[in-house]
């Protein structure tokens, strides 16, 4: 019998405080290390720019997604998904497993708002079948979040056997809470917190949670536990609060 997965989704703001007055990145990895969690969703990944490397004292000599990585998750995928003149930002899974393959597809709705599907096939140790993760960060307007639900569920229902574990994780920015009843009648898919908890997790802003923008679906897992994390220590760091939850395969 394998032991629980420990997994969590966080929007890192790109590594910077609210309204980018302050690096972070060094205390965002620290904080990361205190959750001890298997896998971990990110979204807004600074994979490099050039003004903010000059402007930052401390900014990382390399990738953010190899960073916060450090010594703890021995693999690691970005999926690079706006680019601009200084640099790239996108979505990213921290792994302690090995990751068999990865995948990042497009998913733009419209030409000014750059977003990405992240999909890793994920060996976990005493499961009788790799885990798939997609990571996602929706557009702001309903209209393209709507076509964008419509290319996840095609790509699950291509891409990832019935019997398979599924984690699906990141920044919807739905704020009318109006997926999970999508995802559970098109692809059987249960949100952690409302399944543990009755209800989303509020995560935005992180210094007064309101809006339920970050969730965590999943399919053939069981939810042991599902933590919003919050406080000082946390909303110094970034605008949304981290999510994390443990499951145990069914």
């Amino acid at each position: 019998m394998s032991s629980p997965l420990h997994v969590a989704s966080y929007n890192i703001h790109k590594g910077l405080s609210q309204f980018n007055r302050r690096l972070t990145v060094h205390e965002l990895r620290d904080r990361l290390g205190t959750l001890g969690t298997d896998i971990v969703f990110l979204q807004e990944v600074q994979g490099c720019h050039g003004l903010r490397a000059s402007r930052f004292q401390h900014w990382p000599g390399r990738p953010q997604t190899e960073f916060l990585a450090g010594h703890v998750y021995t693999d690691f995928a970005y999926g690079k998904n706006c680019v601009y003149d200084t640099g790239h930002h996108g979505n990213a899974i921290l792994s302690r497993h090995k990751i068999l393959s990865w995948e990042n597809e497009d998913i733009s709705s419209h030409a000014y708002e750059s977003r990405g599907m992240l999909h890793c096939e994920i060996e976990v140790p005493g499961m009788a079948t790799p885990v798939h993760c997609i990571n996602v960060h929706l557009a702001l307007n309903e209209g393209g979040r709507k076509r964008q639900l419509a290319m996840i569920v095609a790509r699950v229902r291509k891409m990832v056997p019935d019997n398979a574990p599924l984690i699906l994780a990141g920044d919807f920015n739905d704020w009318r809470v109006r997926v999970g009843r999508y995802f559970e009648d098109e692809l059987g898919l249960s949100e952690v917190f409302e399944t543990h908890h009755g209800r989303s997790a509020r995560s935005y802003p992180s210094f007064m949670p309101m809006f339920q923008l970050d969730r965590i679906y999943v399919r053939r897992f069981n939810i042991e536990a599902a933590h919003v994390h919050t406080g000082n220590a946390w909303h110094r760091i970034s605008d949304h609060a981290a999510l994390s939850a443990k499951l145990s395969p069914t």
